[in-house]
């Protein structure tokens, strides 16, 4: 049996970081035009990856400190 394709379909996400006291609104990564990681809590002025695949890489990439994690876009709750 075949894997339906849209399971084999990159889906967009967005770097997100938990934040070590409760109550504290989600952030979202912004790269900006040199490279560099900021944070934004405008989930649509974030910077969007191509799949969740390329948000984990980038999230990975962060200090551990950050507790940084890919997020999918527009998926069905």
């Amino acid at each position: 049996m075949s894997a339906s394709p849209s399971a084999c379909q990159p889906h967009p996400a967005l770097v997100s970081r938990a934040e070590a006291r409760p109550g504290v609104a989600p952030s979202y990564l912004r790269l900006t035009p040199s490279g560099e990681a900021d944070w934004t809590a405008d989930p649509e002025a974030a910077t969007a990856f191509e799949s969740m695949r390329e948000a984990a890489r980038a999230a990975l990439r962060l200090p551990a400190a950050m507790r940084a994690y890919g997020l999918p876009i527009g998926r069905p709750h």
